[in-house]
């Protein structure tokens, strides 16, 4: 099977997600690096390999090279949006890789479609990730001789 790789429209999910949506009206940057360190849980516990996609404001298109085994972040420039970014990423490496891309946008979700990629909703990552902590939070205590502190997503 080919590798999977979990493309992540930044913006789309923030403002999705109550919790994220309220530090972004304080914290923009904040919001992106929270969202991006619970995003590492999929991407260290999985066998998907996660990039998220932000509107950016410069003259050129920016990655932030992954360190180790990290996530990959992106900003797209002034002239593309997020979305632009995604649909080509999702057109060129669709036929390759197994391309799932989490966004509201409706439009995306059946331009992803189109080019041969998955879409999952903001809901459905959120709950993904409850899953993937709760299997390793079970699989810790396995190991421990003491339970762990729950500590969920927020609702």
């Amino acid at each position: 099977m080919p590798p999977a790789y979990l493309i992540v429209d930044g913006h789309s999910v923030i403002f999705s997600w109550d919790d994220l949506r309220e530090l972004h009206a304080r914290h923009p940057a904040r919001a992106r690096e929270e969202l991006c360190t619970r995003l590492r849980l999929l991407h260290d516990t999985g066998a998907e390999r996660v990039v998220v996609v932000f509107d950016g404001q410069g003259k050129r298109i920016t990655a932030d090279k992954p360190t180790g085994d990290d996530i990959q972040v992106i900003y797209s420039n002034s002239r593309r949006t997020a979305d632009t970014v995604i649909e080509r990423l999702t057109a060129r490496y669709a036929a390759d890789f197994r391309i799932t891309v989490v966004t509201a946008d409706r439009l995306e979700q059946i331009t992803v479609s189109t080019f041969g990629g998955y879409f999952l909703r903001p809901e459905e990552l959120l709950r993904k990730l409850r899953t993937r902590e709760e299997e390793i939070r079970r699989s810790l205590e396995k190991t421990r001789s003491r339970p762990l502190p729950r500590r969920p997503f927020p609702e």
